[in-house]
């Protein structure tokens, strides 16, 4: 616990306490200041201000709950709700992938290739993370959301509201292109890509809090792509581009499964670290 009396702890005295409670994590010192300024619920530029204000026993006692809560490797997003990308901030759940910094790579792909783009469609939405950046950059687009869970599509009904795009997007419980019968001009996806193999290599932030479904993809982690590939012609328009975020190592074996099923014009967009993370498909 911080303090025992509220009175006797600065704000300043409360962020370093909580850094050394979740010194093990990745990132302590951020995770305490986002979790203080969470429960305090101002900016960093306040906190610094007021490092010497004392907490009321009441943020004593939410500081400490959420402290627990990371030192319990829950992820700061998910114990505050909230998790930033793409300059937007999207409500997370248990129910839905936490937004990554690798799927900003597609985006921006999606962005530069198909800036003219008029529908698009996510599929396994999760949060709407993607479709929700992109109609928030193309203002005229309408977009549909795909994902099997109904408490995913609840989550991404609940983000396109809260950002306003409430009018332009619509949702829909499906199994990939399974009820999908409209053209596209963009489609992307994020499917779960780790191979069961891998489960060993995720952090307890990850494997504990993100949803499994989201995660694996039987052994070797292309179990989604097989399920895609086959029906993606259907879905997009004629000159339509789809876009898909993969695994590091993956983009040999993806490029065979999509031109198996006559996908003539595939490349590949690189990530900051120069990994290949997305693949850009055209008919």
């Amino acid at each position: 616990m911080i303090s025992r009396n509220g009175s006797d702890v600065t704000r300043g005295e409360a962020l370093r306490a909580g850094q050394k409670r979740v010194a093990h994590v990745a990132t302590p010192a951020r995770d305490s200041r986002d979790l203080l300024l969470y429960v305090l619920g101002i900016d960093a530029a306040a906190l610094i201000a007021t490092e010497s204000e004392p907490l009321t026993m009441e943020e004593v006692t939410r500081f400490d709950a959420a402290l627990e809560r990371r030192a319990a490797h829950e992820p700061v997003s998910k114990i505050i709700g909230l998790r930033a990308f793409y300059g937007l901030e999207f409500e997370v759940t248990p129910d839905v992938l936490d937004p990554r910094a690798d799927s900003e790579t597609l985006v921006d792909a999606a962005l530069e290739s198909a800036a003219n783009a008029r529908r698009i469609l996510d599929l396994g939405t999760g949060s709407g993370c993607l479709l929700l950046t992109l109609l928030h950059r193309l203002p005229e687009a309408e977009g549909l959301g795909v994902d099997l869970s109904d408490a995913a599509l609840a989550v991404a009904k609940r983000n396109a509201k809260r950002l306003h795009l409430d009018r332009n997007v619509r949702f829909m419980r499906s199994d990939w292109l399974e009820k999908v019968d409209e053209t596209f001009d963009l489609v992307v996806c994020n499917p779960p890509y780790i191979g069961e193999c891998e489960r060993h290599a995720l952090s307890d932030d990850v494997l504990l809090w993100d949803p499994k479904e989201a995660l694996f993809a039987d052994e070797d982690g292309l179990a989604a792509y097989r399920r895609i590939a086959p029906t993606l012609g259907k879905a997009l328009s004629e000159t339509g581009t789809a876009f898909f975020e993969i695994g590091s190592g993956q983009g040999e074996a993806v490029f065979r499964l999509f031109t198996a099923y006559g996908f003539g014009d595939i490349t590949f967009r690189r990530d900051i670290a120069g990994i290949r993370r997305c693949m850009i498909v055209r008919r």
